[in-house]
């Protein structure tokens, strides 16, 4: 008998033991595949890749360790009772008992995630890093419509859009978004909260159509963590700057008039001056202990709700940013925050009917703005004089102001970019907007930079008063005196002097260089030599120069020589390499070519 001989049926060995098939893994777990997928979607396992796929290429396979801990789930035993009970109710109704299917119903059980949010996310940190995702999903399904067909339920909807306006709110009065940028799919923002930089798509406020290639029962299930996961994350982040979570709000008040809205806060005004002092009551007896219990709870509920709705001055989407205003006062703030909060900090902005109102009720408080629109609710009217700009989006307006910059809502967009007031001249109305550059490209290492990217530096540059070349001119043009006499920097006496120092370098620099020139031909180097052993011996360093072989040949040598001593894989390596690089170059000549085409074009 060999050796290693190992009879069938016996333990397995290698990658057969490490790996197990979905099939094999669903007969093991005894379940279904929606609720295979289901619960690995919650606990975070994903297929694996094995080295070798003993069973073939078209299995998918998960790891034996994951299948393991997905067997001692307790989720699982709630989604087999779950299971059994819709057949008790499949059963009522189909025996047209409703009273007892009404009754199974009432008494389902239900489950919830926040043992995995604790067990996936040991830190906070952790959460931060992947809301990436989560926060996409939750502004996608806020714009959603409800589609009984496809589960897709109001009350999830609105649930998604509460804790979007949550996240929101928390960003925009911390201060903390810093890029954004708008783009067919929709508009992406960037946050920073913690150290962490934290990435979402939210789509555009416009009717979204639902297609057949998605699968939302995957999605759903997706967006059931989320909500959980998102709803921890608000309530540590609102605890972290003294707010209450979650924050109490009447919907009702977000479609009616502000007059009615000031009757509100005057009523919770007066409210919370009536409430006793739940400590001044001292209950005896078993009945009074338990309406006095209720009483202090009432009143604590009142007095919270009357703290939350005097804090508000609207309703809006944008109207939980206000709950924390005063919370972040004393907090540390770093440059970046500080630049944020003071950009758009003297300016009073007004939204016409046609602009898409949410995206800039969240952008301008977040960069230290003021925001009113045109509705029930608003902070001010459209003819306050108080108004610096007004954000329009049609070609003509009925009644213009003078004292105010009529601009389209991109302008908004870029100073936020730019970190700076741009000038309005080229979003007024009517006019074809400048280039909306994404703030998430590198131009210098693609090696392109747009016109318009340079005109924001040197915009940037003056209001930081710094010094940039012209185009066309370098940085060491900068120090010649003669420009800096012409562009009024210095006077003329100190130009002089200037330029006297640097003709005395010049001078120095030539007999350093005539000296090493001197050495290189073994030449010694005396006071007394004359001119002319100097111009001879220049003129033979000219003549060593031309003998001398092209540069760009050498340099192609010296790659031809490291690439032979290289390993294959080195090799590969450096080639793939060299072919993005000159994929980039041919693409940055490319957009040039097409710059001098449209430049000739008009």
């Amino acid at each position: 008998m060999p050796k290693h001989y190992r009879p069938p049926g016996k333990k397995k060995e290698g990658n057969a033991a490490k790996y197990i098939t979905r099939t094999k893994a669903i007969h093991f777990l005894q379940l279904n595949l929606s609720t295979f997928r289901r619960l690995c979607i919650l606990k975070g396992v994903f297929p694996r890749e094995p080295k070798k796929k003993f069973e073939g290429n078209h299995k998918t396979y998960y790891h034996m360790k994951d299948i393991m801990f997905l067997a001692h789930e307790p989720l699982l035993e709630k989604f087999r009772d779950i299971k059994a009970y819709d057949k008790k109710v499949k059963k009522a109704l189909g025996k047209k008992n409703r009273e007892l299917a009404d009754r199974l119903l009432s008494r389902k059980p239900s489950y919830t995630l926040d043992r995995l949010i604790r067990e996936r996310y040991p830190k906070f940190i952790d959460a931060l890093r992947d809301l990436d995702d989560c926060l996409t999903m939750i502004h996608l399904f806020a714009a959603l419509p409800a589609v009984e067909s496809e589960h897709i339920r109001v009350k999830r909807i609105q649930n998604c859009r509460r804790l979007s306006h949550e996240w929101q709110a928390y960003i925009s009065r911390t201060h903390s978004l810093r890029k954004t940028f708008i783009s067919v799919k929709g508009i992406y923002y960037q946050a920073e909260v913690e150290g962490q930089k934290i990435t979402w798509l939210t789509p555009h406020a416009l009717q979204q159509v639902l297609t057949d290639d998605v699968d939302f029962n995957v999605m759903l299930t997706f967006l059931e963590f989320y909500e959980t996961l998102l709803a921890f994350v608000n309530f540590k982040l609102y605890h972290s700057i003294n707010v209450k979570y979650p924050p109490i709000l009447d919907p009702r008040l977000e479609a009616l008039a502000a007059e009615l809205y000031a009757l509100s806060r005057y009523f919770a005004a007066n409210s919370r001056a009536a409430l006793p002092d739940p400590q001044a009551t001292s209950p005896s007896g078993g009945e009074q202990s338990e309406v006095g219990k209720m009483g202090t709870q009432t009143d604590e509920s009142e007095l919270r709700l009357a703290q939350l709705q005097h804090q508000l001055p609207a309703n809006e989407p944008g109207a939980l940013m206000h709950l924390v205003e005063d919370a972040t006062s004393g907090d540390e703030e770093n440059k970046d925050t500080r630049e944020c909060k003071a950009l758009f900090k003297n300016l009073r902005i007004f939204l016409s009917r046609e602009v898409p109102r949410e995206c800039l009720l969240f952008v301008i408080p977040a960069f230290g703005g003021t925001v009113s629109w045109d509705g029930d609710g608003a902070p001010f009217k459209e003819a306050d004089e108080g108004i610096t700009h007004q954000i329009v989006d049609r070609p003509t307006q009925g009644h213009m102001f003078l004292s105010r910059e009529y601009v389209q809502p991109q302008w908004v967009f870029d100073c936020v970019n730019a970190r700076i007031i741009l000038p309005t001249d080229g979003y007024l109305v009517g006019r074809v907007p400048p280039p909306h550059l994404s703030p998430f490209v590198d131009n210098e290492a693609e090696g392109y930079i747009p016109e318009y990217a340079e005109t924001i530096k040197r915009l940037q540059a003056a209001a930081k008063k710094q010094l940039l070349p012209m185009p066309g001119f370098d940085n060491d043009d900068l120090d010649d005196p003669q420009n800096l006499l012409m562009e009024g920097i210095i006077d003329r006496a100190e130009a002089n002097e200037a330029a006297e120092r640097k003709r005395k370098m010049s001078i120095l620099e030539k007999q350093h260089h005539d000296q090493l020139n001197m050495e290189l031909q073994g030449i010694t180097y005396s006071a007394s030599l004359s001119n002319k052993n100097v111009q001879s011996s220049v003129e033979n360093t000219e003549a060593k120069e031309d003998s001398v072989p092209d540069l760009e040949q050498v340099i192609e040598d010296t790659r031809n020589m490291s690439k032979v001593v290289m390993s294959r894989k080195k090799r590969k390596l450096y080639e793939a390499m060299q072919i993005g690089k000159d994929k980039k170059k041919s693409q940055v000549n490319l957009l040039k070519e097409r710059k001098k085409k449209a430049q000739k074009a008009s």
